[in-house]
């Protein structure tokens, strides 16, 4: 897993992703899941790229159940841009780069203005 992207549980979940003031990009993920297999190398490259201005995690939904549920998690991977405490957007299933990249670009920018 790239530097840049934290793995996180329900335990420290409101800390890092919450409270963050940075768009924190949520990847929630299990082990047994090919698709997030393949969709982890995209995150990780985009995290790299991107370190500056947005932070990057994973959640394993079988490790913490209690945040995967809050947030209706019914079927991964899932992708989950947060920004000031709140959902701004939401992936389902392995998205290309660009489609992440996008997302990002969209509420990051607007966060600027």
């Amino acid at each position: 897993m790239s530097e840049q992207v934290i793995e996180i549980s329900d335990g420290n979940f409101e800390k890092f992703v919450l409270q963050s003031k940075t768009p924190v990009l949520v990847d929630f993920w299990a082990a047994w899941c090919a698709p997030c297999r393949v969709l982890a190398p995209r995150v990780e490259a985009i995290a790299e790229k991107r370190a500056k201005s947005a932070r990057f995690a994973k959640l394993n939904v079988d490790d913490s159940p209690t945040v995967a549920q809050r947030y209706g998690i019914r079927g991964i991977p899932t992708l989950i841009l947060f920004q000031d405490g709140e959902e701004k957007e939401r992936l389902i299933g392995v998205a290309t780069e660009e489609e992440i990249s996008r997302a990002i670009d969209k509420h990051v920018s607007a966060a600027l203005n």
